[in-house]
This record gives C-alpha cells, structure tokens and sequence, in this order.
C-alpha cells in the first residue's frame, strides 16, 4: 500500500487477523495467479513495478550500515541521567534507509523525571548540530516509565510497538510490551522478544548525578522545564513553524510524556491509509474470496 513490497512471512506477521500460516501461503498463490499482486525475488507487491523491490534492497541495505550508528549512538546515550530505556523506532525499526534517514529515539526515563533527562539530552543536541551530526540524534518520543502505556491506539501506533527496537534497558521494555498487549488486537500474529536487549549497569557518575536531583529540586527543576518547554513548542506552533519534512512543529507532552503531536502527522497518515485500503478493497471484493 505504501510502496513498499513485503515477504511471504512479513505478510503474515502484519495481518490483522489470525491465520495458519499455511492458509496465508495458499492465498498468496492464489492471488498470485490472478494477477492481484506480484512477486519480484522474494518479496510480494500489489504492484507491476520490478523496481519497488531493488528500492527495498536498497533501503534495507543502508539500514543495516544506520544500525550499527544507531546501537553506537544508543550506548552513549544511555549513561545520561535518568534514562532507562532506548528504543529505535520510524523506518529505521522497519529496517529501511535512504539518504535522508534519521535516528528517531524511543526513550524511557525514570519516574518524575523526564524533563529533566529531556533536557540534558536536547542540551548535548545543541552541540551535535555544530558537527551536522543532528540526524543522528532525533530523540522525539519520551514516555515516563509509570506511563508506559501508548495512549492512541490505533493500526500506525500498533505497527510502532511492535517494529520498536530496543537496544538498551530489557526490563524496561519488558515492562513496556506487557502495557501494550492491545498491540495484539490489531496485529495478531505479531511475537515480541526482548532477549538482545542489552542491561548495562549503572555506572558511578550517573548514579551520583541522580542521587543529586532524586529530592525537592529535582521535582521543582522537572516541573520547571516541562513549562518552559511546552511553552516553547505552543509559540512555534502558532507561528506554525515547519520541519525539515515540511511538517508544522508541534508536541503533545503531559508530566510523563513528550511526543510528536498525534493530530498532525498520525491523523494525516491513518487517513491515506484508509483511503487506500477501501479502493483496494473496491476493486478486488466482486471476485476474492475470503481466506478459509
């Protein structure tokens, strides 16, 4: 649907309903041969275009070079205070990359304490931007882990939960995928393991520099920089600033959350999304019969 050719198993893991899989291979045989979709190697597309499979080789190939960047950048974000988990998460975590790919970071932090490990770490982004090391480092989505819970529940969300890569804080994410077991409503077939989720210890100055914040002043600082930063996106919303994408700036963020704003960019895509699968379900429902 998105231009993007998927594989047999792929197929499989994103239905939205429970199948056999010997059921699914059947249909996709059976589609096959009515010319409702295409094979190109070993992916399947809805599409005659032999050049959307040598785009998703491509793509995955860079994605696998962006990955190892991304577990460096990962570790070293792990030892700044306050954080207890990070995540990859957008194409990456689908294991796509062109030339204007990012990093996007899922961090979790501490309890109470998200602005505060928010803003040490858009501090030390301010100096990635003098390298144009910037990309590298789009850490947009933070949630507080007494609110691991994903709010907006829907297929776009799902899909993010269960493509997210962890790569630091198993217990965490443990946590985290046992609050989104509604995940499984909308992607049934989907199995999530959190087994090469590395655990590292917490070193000395973190320890102590948490120790440092973990009384009145560190609640009285995080209150203070959610303030100033959510008055800070409101401004630049109003004056509907864009991204680099071409996409007004603005965030939802609460006391243990900051995220993009879900009405923006989520409700744009959700809506070709459904647009999309009703004129596939139009020209295919008068002679598809259902999987059995």
């Amino acid at each position: 649907m998105f231009d993007y050719p998927l594989t047999e198993e792929e197929i499989f893991l994103f239905l939205p309903n429970k199948y056999p899989i010997t059921s699914v291979k059947t249909s996709i045989e059976a589609l096959e041969l009515k010319n409702c979709i295409y094979q190109f190697d070993e992916f399947y597309s809805i599409q005659n275009k032999a050049n959307l499979s040598r785009r998703r080789k491509a793509g995955n190939d860079k994605a696998k070079k962006l990955l190892k960047t991304a577990h460096k950048i990962a570790h070293f974000l792990s030892y700044f205070p306050f954080v207890r988990g990070i995540g990859i998460s957008g194409s990456l975590s689908k294991n796509f990359a062109d030339d204007q790919s990012d990093i996007d970071l899922f961090i979790i932090t501490a309890s109470n304490r998200l602005w505060l490990a928010r803003t040490m770490m858009h501090c030390f982004k301010k100096l990635t931007f003098l390298l144009h090391k910037q990309h590298f480092f789009c850490m947009n989505y933070y949630i507080d882990e007494e609110m691991l819970q994903i709010r907006e529940k829907n297929i776009y969300t799902a899909i993010e939960v269960v493509t997210l890569l962890p790569l630091y804080g198993i217990t965490v994410f443990a946590n985290f995928y046992k609050s989104n077991t509604w995940s499984s409503v909308y992607l049934p077939n989907q199995f999530i393991s959190t087994t090469c989720i590395q655990e590292t210890p917490l070193p000395l100055f973190k320890r102590t520099i948490e120790f440092m914040f973990n009384h009145v002043v560190g609640n009285y600082l995080d209150n203070l920089f959610m303030k100033i930063t959510t008055r800070r996106w409101h401004k630049k919303t109003q004056q509907r600033k864009l991204n680099n994408r071409g996409i007004v700036m603005s965030m939802d963020a609460g006391k243990k959350y900051a995220k993009p704003n879900p009405m923006v960019f989520q409700t744009q895509l959700l809506e070709i999304y459904k647009k999309r699968l009703l004129s596939i379900m139009n020209k295919y429902e008068n002679y598809l019969e259902p999987i059995n």
